[in-house]
């Protein structure tokens, strides 16, 4: 295939440019004449675009769009395979009123099937978009051309069902591009789907194709991301039911109102929610589901989906033209039987869809999938059947199915009622020779027809290629030395077939081409005749009989060598390393490498097919097994595919030489100079470079893209760009970046902009550093922005309070400090303070009101904490004061008291404060108790002591305890935790007494400790509180006393919190396995259970999960099923499974939904026997609907006058009552009863016979001797067997005969039975055979024959031995 580059333009007149341009409309392309195109004018563009249509032959096919643009644009269209000039073919309009362009074709035809184009142009561009019209062809047309086509089409078609390729590639588009369809279909496609649609719409380049592909996935999803936020899971279209088709996927819209649209081979389709429609709307949270109903031949076709114009998915439903010869029919089978369905098809098929109750089947242990041979007979295999399998299965072909019932019968068998039978190995159902018939004649029809349909291919290669020669014989003159009688053109020659393509290993070398012998066909001697015809009546020539006897017998192969080679030929030179792709950046170097196996070989260089030799910018080296091509100075030119080849082996690669942005590195050190300006000036930034157009520029300042106003103006060129920013501020100051970005890469280039101003105003608050009788010293925070330039100066005012004047102190040192020393005691002074730099002053910073001399005492410290104790000295510390008093704090003074004493006494000297805040105390007494507190000093004096500390005794510290022992969990729960441990022991010197402890937690996604008691525990048990339910916690205690804390002691593993594991367990012994409903009232199912951890609960109904009707509540020990309203759908078995991760245990419970029955039909007598009486009557209305439902039967005579029962539990319409004495009368009552009552009676008439005598006579039959012989029959057949190699092998079988028959057994029709490696026995009828060890060799057939005077019966296998493991 030929794919057009992105790069090719199209032609321009000269002096234009090309700037090629992406329209917001998809599949439009814009090309732009100008640079930059005057304001208020623009280049045409499609507001909407005309779409692909697929109309039937003779229908009118109309092409709609509309068009912008100023100056108005002219509008043409065109076709690739032709002109639309002809008027009464093509009508192009225009409709002023609503501004759509059309071209208009009435009565299309297969010809005009082609791929249109409209442009639209003015003097400042163009734009074009194209468009398909597919024609439907219908009728039937006699013309020799249709002939042909159709036997083209013939061909292409049996060729594709005999799964062979076709020697010739398909036909390319005319201008060099596929099918738009097969572009959606692989955007929409699995990877795994590319080679069959490359194969289906005849693309040999792979590579091209996914270059191609990869370039519309980024497109389509640049157009997706306006509209989509998300699209996933896309599953393509397929029958899910019969008659009903769906595709399905998930998606995020970013509008929820954005408008959805449906197309069908171009063609929009209406569709709606409702599900009673054609094309129906299923959306169920984020996914979307679309639906086809009542599926015809029609509804093949490619589907697409778009939102808001842009497509987002396509899928392809392809129908097969088949039908069922043989439907599936209703099979009976009793409980415990196989079911067999069988069904065959018109054609072949390699699977179809098989269903039951509506839900697909899989292959598995329930369900045998099988197909034939021939694909023709289709079979389902229902094994093991219970009544929980009746129901209709479904078989679907294509858009055909056909469906049946299974009916599960119970065991007739009366020992087996109750109990649970063994299984059957006999099978109900199956089509059996009728099936097999119909299949082979199916099958010898599609022979025959594809022998028919060869035919016709071979007839016309034949008069096409007469019809060819004869072409060329009628344009050679007569008398010409061409013709003559020993010309070869008597002869034709046969067309060579075309050479498979070469594969490329994974190195990018390509394979040697095998060599094969191609040899001629022979020419079928109708043609041969023809053809002598021909020439005898066109040319007069007579050939030679030489000559006839060459044409008529053409030429055999033969084989002039040894079928197979004596000796080994060397494989000659092949690549060890192939050529790799590459790219290069224009200007630089690139170079291209492969590597032979040997030194001593040639080769030839090649780009795009042609010789290339060295030059002053490409060199050819030869380097040991290596050669190299080199490519310097690279241009846009040096692009293409080079290739290597020597001695017949080749290897390729593709150099991409890219144009990418660039910027000289002079240019760029001078751009990234800081630009420093004043504030109100106008900055200007400037940079050029190089690359292919077009490039896109974007400037941004601290990393926010500008884009032009009154403040910015940026100018654009090919080679480069300037941002000039208008009158900037301080705000302005920041980084400056240009980026520059092609299809080939980005750059950046970054600079900094730097505005001087006045420096912002010096902040506050203050903080009084001093505040005596004879100073005031202070200081402040400086200004947040200094404008640029640092700060020279601070400029200092002061304030009396009480004083309208402000007194100038003048500048001070850049610090923000200052101390004033000229005040008087008592007075308030306020000050203004600007900061001077370069640029000017600041604004002021006005300070509170500051006294001078005033007394302010410090707040008390923290209360001291001990820091270590020993017996001659005691270690404290503390905080400072959070109030200082509005002076610093100069030092500390501590006291100290004895417990039980009231008297502080101070530890330090008065004249000594305490500088630091630690100190330790010395003057203490060993065994004696103290407690200390603290006061802090400022200028102005000792302010408040602390709260006292807590007591300490003064002595050596103690060891901490050690490790508690024996620490295990006594219980659990989902929020608790109980432990026990044992107090550790005491050890002289290395570990002493604990005094309580400490219980820690750690979650185990957590890796900190937390403790979950505050104060110690005195007790060896703790219950941990407040856990989260199944989480994952580590659990250690620490032993604590005055000496600290021991080392903690660990669980061995982490624990959940759960309680301890129960498998789960039904607590109730009465549940009900049985529970009778009557119709339109509740049913309930209560079940009480044990497990832990909390089970998953699922209940299920005869296997499958309970419908929406059935509400289920599940609590903990406890789950209700709850049928509000119950009626006879609802009859079933209901089986709870509850599950955790101990196991599983599960309950099964039958409910009937019933109501009273009604009464049977009219009651019948009839007495068929003297002194009997036969009871008939009309089944009830309710039997078929109740397999429960029985009758009972009462008598009343006219002696006894009472009612009594005289049958009950009666499962058929009749009943022969006994003892009906003559001379009585007599009446019947008949009730129907099942498990929820019993109904009203149904009475007959009275019966009454007159007692008569009669007189007694016995005729007595003559006797007949019977005969008990039978001929041989054998009630269980062999089986097939596959056995493992070296295993035993097993077969029996079972016949019945009288008198006992001979048995022979068989192996290949060879008896076997003297031989001894199989072990034969014969019991009771049951007759067996064992293979010990069995090998390859006891593959084959295997009979066994029963034959007696009455006749003779064999029963045949397969026995199949497979490799062991």
């Amino acid at each position: 295939m030929k794919f057009r580059k992105s790069k090719d333009e199209e032609p321009t007149a000269p002096g234009q440019v090309a700037i090629k341009k992406r329209s917001k409309v998809p599949g439009v392309m814009i090309t732009q004449f100008v640079e930059e195109i005057p304001a208020g004018k623009s280049h045409p563009d499609f507001i909407r675009k005309p779409i692909a249509l697929t109309i039937q032959e003779g229908k009118l096919a109309v092409f709609k769009s509309i068009i912008n643009g100023d100056p108005t644009p002219t509008v043409t269209w065109a076709r690739n395979n032709g002109d639309v000039s002809d008027p009464e073919r093509y009508v192009v309009s225009f409709n002023q009123a609503s501004g759509e362009h059309q071209l208009q074709i009435s009565n299309v035809e297969v010809d005009q099937a082609d791929t249109y184009k409209c442009y639209a142009e003015n003097e400042f561009g163009r734009a074009v978009v194209t468009v398909t019209l597919n024609i439907i062809e219908v009728g039937f047309k006699k013309s020799k051309a249709m002939q042909e086509g159709r036997l083209e089409k013939a061909a292409a078609d049996l060729k594709k069902s005999l799964r062979t390729r076709a020697e010739t590639q398909k036909k390319e588009r005319a201008d060099g591009e596929v099918d738009e369809k097969f572009w959606e279909l692989l955007l929409s496609a699995d990877k795994k789907d590319y080679e069959r649609i490359c194969i289906e719409y005849g693309v040999t380049d792979f590579r091209g194709m996914l270059r191609k592909l990869n370039e519309k996935k980024k497109e389509i999803e640049e157009q997706r991301a306006q509209f989509v936020e998300h699209l996933s899971n896309l599953k393509h279209i397929e029958v899910k039911t019969p008659g009903c088709a769906e595709f399905e996927f998930e998606m995020d819209l970013k509008d929820p109102h954005a408008r959805i649209f449906l197309f069908k081979d171009g063609v929009m389709v209406p569709f709606n929610t409702d599900t009673d429609e054609k094309h129906f709307l299923r959306q169920v949270g984020r996914k979307f589901i679309f639906s086809v109903n009542g599926l015809s031949a029609e509804d093949a076709g490619m589907y697409q989906v778009d939102v808001e114009g842009v497509n987002v998915f396509s899928t392809d439903f392809k129908i097969p033209p088949v039908d069922f010869l043989v439907k599936i029919q209703e099979v009976k089978a009793i409980e415990r039987e196989d079911a067999v369905f069988e069904c065959v098809l018109s054609a072949p098929l390699p699977k179809i869809t098989w269903m039951g109750k509506s839900t697909p089947l899989v292959q598995g242990e329930k369900y045998d999938i099988s197909v034939s041979e021939d694909m023709l007979i289709h079979r389902l295999v229902v094994m093991d059947c219970m009544q929980v399998d009746k129901g209709i299965y479904a078989a679907v072909a294509g858009i055909k199915s056909c469906n049946a019932w299974l009916i599960v019968e119970p065991d007739p068998d009366p020992n087996n009622r109750g109990k649970k039978s063994a299984r059957k190995t006999t099978m109900a159902g199956g089509g059996g020779a009728d099936v097999l018939k119909i299949a082979a004649e199916q099958q010898e029809k599609l022979q025959k027809e594809r022998e028919e349909r060869m035919e016709q291919i071979k007839e016309f290669q034949q008069a096409k290629a007469i019809e060819t020669e004869v072409k060329e014989e009628e344009e050679v003159p007569a008398g010409s030395p061409e013709v003559h009688e020993g010309s070869t053109r008597d002869k034709p020659k046969p067309k060579p077939k075309p050479k498979p393509e070469k594969k490329l290993d994974s190195k990018g070398v390509a394979e040697p081409e095998p060599e094969s012998e191609t040899e001629p066909e022979p020419e079928p001697e109708t043609k041969v005749q023809k053809k002598e015809e021909h020439v005898k009546s066109s040319e007069q020539v007579q050939p030679h009989p030489e000559e006839e006897s060459t044409v008529e017998e053409p030429k055999k192969r033969v084989r002039t060598g040894p079928l197979v080679p004596d000796t080994v030929i060397d494989p000659g030179v092949h690549f060890t390393s192939g050529l790799s792709d590459v790219r290069a950046i224009i200007g630089q170097s690139a170079v291209m490498e492969c590597k032979l196996s040997r030194e001593d070989c040639d080769g030839a260089w090649y780009k795009d097919g042609k010789d290339i030799t060295d030059t002053d910018d490409l060199k050819i080296i030869k380097d040991g097994l290596v050669r190299k091509l080199i490519l310097t100075n690279c241009k846009e030119d040096d692009s293409g595919k080079y290739r290597f080849e020597a001695d017949g082996r080749k290897t390729e690669a593709i150099l991409i030489v890219e144009d990418p942005p660039r910027v000289n590195q002079d240019d760029l050190a001078k751009f990234s100079e800081p630009v420093i300006i004043k504030a109100n000036q106008n900055a200007t930034f400037k940079l050029e470079f190089i690359g292919r157009e077009p490039i896109k520029v974007q400037w941004y300042t601290e990393g926010e893209e500008l884009t032009e106003d009154n403040h910015v103006r940026i100018e654009k060129s090919s080679s480069h760009s300037r941002l000039l920013l208008v009158k900037c501020q301080r705000k302005d100051s920041g980084e400056i970046k240009l980026k520059l970005k092609n299809e080939f890469g980005t750059i950046e280039a970054l600079t900094k902009l730097i505005v001087l101003d006045k420096p912002t105003n010096p902040m506050g608050p203050i903080e009084v550093l001093e505040a005596s009788s004879s100073c005031v010293e202070f200081k402040w925070r400086s200004p947040k922005d200094d404008g640029g330039s640092p700060i020279l100066n601070y400029n200092l005012d002061r304030n009396q309070i009480g004083r309208n004047t402000w007194m100038k102190l003048g500048n001070i040192p850049p610090e923000a400090h200052y101390k004033d020393n000229d005040v008087d005691h008592g007075r308030k002074y306020c000050y203004r303070i600007r900061a001077i730099t370069a640029e000017g002053s600041s604004g002021v910073f006005e300070t509170d009101d500051i006294q001078a001399g005033t007394k302010a005492y410090p707040g008390p410290p923290s209360s001291p904490k001990v820091v270590n104790a020993f017996k001659d000295h005691i270690t404290l510390s503390w905080t400072p004061p959070t109030n200082t008093g509005g002076t610093n704090i100069v030092g500390y003074n501590m006291e100290k008291r004895k417990r039980g004493s009231n008297l502080w006494g101070q530890v330090n000297a008065p004249e000594e404060p305490i500088k630091g805040k630690q100190y330790e105390v010395k003057d203490v007494v060993e065994g004696m108790e103290y407690e200390f507190r603290v006061s802090a000093i400022n200028f102005s004096g000792a302010g408040e002591p602390s709260a006292p500390s807590e007591f300490v005794i003064a002595r050596d510290p103690k060891k901490p305890p050690g490790k508690v022992t024996d620490l295990k969990v006594t219980g659990s729960s989902h929020t608790s935790l109980n432990l026990t441990w044992t107090k550790p022991e005491e050890e002289e010197g290395v570990q002493d007494e604990a005094k309580g402890y400490f219980v820690e937690l750690r979650p185990a996604e957590n890796t900190e400790w937390s403790r979950c008691n505050s104060n110690a525990l005195i007790s060896n048990s703790y219950t941990i509180l407040g856990l989260k339910s199944m989480a994952m916690y580590w659990v250690r205690v620490v032993a604590t006393n005055e000496g600290g804390d021991g080392e903690p002691r660990d669980l061995d593993n982490y624990i959940i919190a759960m309680p301890p594991p129960v498998r789960p367990k039904f607590t109730d012994r009465k549940m009900k396995s049985l529970m009778v409903v009557r119709a339109e009232n509740s049913a309930r199912i209560n079940i009480n259970f044990e497990a832990s951890p909390m089970p998953t609960i699922i209940w299920l109904k005869d296997g499958t999960p309970v419908s929406k009707r059935v509400t289920v509540s599940n609590t903990d020990g406890l789950s209700q099923l709850l049928i509000l309203s119950a009626d006879r759908s609802d009859t079933g078995i209901y089986t709870i499974i509850v599950k955790n991760i101990v196991g599983q245990e599960t309950f099964s419970s039958e409910i009937r939904v019933t109501d009273d029955p009604k009464p049977p039909g009219p009651v019948e007598l009839d007495e068929n026997v003297p002194g009997t009486l036969t009871v008939s009557w009309t089944a009830s209305s309710d039997e078929k609907r109740d397999d429960h439902l029985h009758y009972m039967v009462m008598k009343r005579d006219s002696v006894k006058g009472t009612w009594h029962v005289v049958a009950d539990h009666l499962f058929n319409n009749n009943f022969t009552a006994v003892n009906i004495m003559p001379g009585r009368e007599y009446k019947f009552r008949v009730y129907a009863k099942n498990d929820i009552g019993i109904s009203e009676p149904s009475e007959s008439q009275t019966w009454g016979i007159v007692r008569r005598k009669e007189k007694f006579i016995l005729n007595l039959a003559p006797s007949k001797t019977c005969s008990f012989e039978s001929a041989p029959v054998f009630t269980v057949p062999l089986k097939k067997h596959a056995s493992p190699e070296q295993y035993d092998c097993y077969m029996s079988c079972a016949v019945k005969a009288n008198p006992t028959p001979r048995v022979t057994w068989y192996r290949n029709n060879i008896s076997i039975n003297a031989n001894s490696n199989y072990y034969i026995t014969n019991t009771c009828g049951v007759c067996s055979m064992l293979i010990l060890r069995v090998g390859p060799k006891d593959n084959g057939e295997y009979k066994v024959v029963a034959e007696n005077e009455s006749g003779r019966a064999e029963s045949t296998t397969q026995l199949t031995i497979f490799g062991s493991y």
